[in-house]
């Protein structure tokens, strides 16, 4: 059995610089600001995997880990 990568949600915008800081991820997600594949997404511990596609502040990045 393979595992499966994963990384968080607000561990990946602060990774990829959509926020400065945990904390602003944190908040842009409880605020409702940021989709995954198209949907609101409210979860900050939710698990994204390759080919994953989060939305914030206009700008857009696919999951490649």
């Amino acid at each position: 059995m393979t595992e499966e990568k994963y990384i968080k949600l607000d561990s990946f915008m602060k990774w990829r610089q959509m926020a400065d800081s945990g904390g602003q991820a944190k908040i842009a997600i409880q605020n409702g600001e940021v989709k995954v594949n198209g949907k609101t997404e409210t979860r900050r511990g939710r698990k994204l995997i390759d080919g994953d596609k989060v939305t914030f502040n206009g700008k857009t990045i696919f999951v490649e880990l």
